[in-house]
């Protein structure tokens, strides 16, 4: 499914097209895959909202396949290997970031379904460096796992509060629907905060604490009360509701890769009290592993909606309409 340029989801932007069989570089795998995602960050870069890298570029970057061919310098990966391939392509080991172990900031990294083709389509290639073993579980399953898990956990490290405190996730999407789960997991209290009462339902089932219907007036004011949060949403205005949630000495993680502006703080009530605002770019390989491993091991629920691969442009346009409650996966291996 092959986006030609810039265009609003709605306008079928993705066209289904015949094109050669990627071949693997030295350091390369080919991944048949069996299924991809559907981030919101492919909606940022369908629509435009991240600035084109190439003439035509094939999104998606929650991989699940199996390497059906390796580069001759690759060692670590296996013919017939279960294996992921996420957002994070490649980075260049020597900039200033990579040095000091933050390779998510790196100033040449490349980017899956972005800077290179990704999985919206029957082959991908990967890095093997960047290309990490799955366990054999369903596909679809595991599909959100390789982004939508991945950022949510580092975002949950960046926003963690003390042990046993409460965190609140503000956006029930796709990645807030395993955080809250690992959290959970883990001894955490947790807020789900949505619009839409059918995620608030599907937060419940997956061990919320609490939920918050947001966006209704007139509610009683209350505290604060959370102690760590993390922003999902890509509405800034949702930042100021994080804030004005977040008791003194709070982190708040805004984990969006783009986001609308966000409204004039109000220094002295959303600030004042060494409240702290961290953005969350990228991940990692560290939070890659680390995340894949504790959701093998915890056995996260991924509450997913299948469609086929043809059918890219309809799931793009249900992501973008807020129609979606938990995630969305293209099954590759059809039409």
């Amino acid at each position: 499914m092959v986006l030609h340029g810039p265009a609003g989801a709605g306008t079928r932007p993705l066209a289904a097209e015949d094109v050669p069989t990627p071949h693997p570089g030295e350091r390369e795998v080919l991944v048949q895959v069996e299924a991809c995602g559907v981030c919101r960050t492919d909606l940022h870069v369908v629509e435009g909202d991240l600035p084109p890298l190439r003439p035509t570029v094939i999104p998606g970057h929650e991989i699940v396949g199996r390497v059906v061919q390796v580069g001759p310098e690759v060692r670590s990966l296996s013919v017939g290997q279960r294996v992921g391939v996420p957002w994070l392509r490649w980075t260049c080991g020597r900039c200033e970031y990579c040095v000091a172990g933050r390779e998510n900031l790196c100033e040449h990294k490349q980017f899956t379904g972005y800077s290179e083709n990704g999985g919206y389509a029957e082959f991908a290639t990967g890095d093997e460096g960047y290309v990490f073993p799955l366990p054999d579980s369903a596909a679809a399953r595991l599909a959100p796992w390789l982004c939508a898990g991945i950022i949510g956990y580092r975002a949950l490290k960046l926003a963690l509060p003390r042990p046993g405190g409460r965190i609140g996730f503000f956006g029930f999407g796709g990645s807030a629907h395993l955080t809250l789960q690992l959290a959970a997991r883990l001894g955490y209290e947790t807020v789900a905060y949505s619009r839409n009462p059918a995620h608030l339902e599907l937060a419940a089932r997956l061990g919320a604490t609490a939920s918050v219907l947001t966006g209704t007036k007139g509610g009683p004011a209350r505290p604060p009360r959370l102690d760590g949060a993390v922003v999902f949403a890509p509405a800034g205005p949702s930042v100021l509701d994080a804030l004005s949630e977040l008791k003194k000495g709070g982190r708040l993680a805004v984990a969006s890769i783009h986001m609308t502006p966000i409204p004039p703080i109000d220094y002295d009530r959303l600030l004042f009290g060494e409240r702290t605002v961290v953005g969350v770019e990228s991940n990692t390989r560290e939070d890659a592993r680390e995340f894949l491993d504790l959701a093998d091991r915890l056995r996260l629920e991924s509450a997913v909606h299948v469609r086929p691969l043809g059918e890219a442009n309809e799931a793009l346009a249900a992501l973008k309409a807020g129609e979606v409650v938990g995630a969305l996966v293209l099954d590759c291996r059809s039409g």
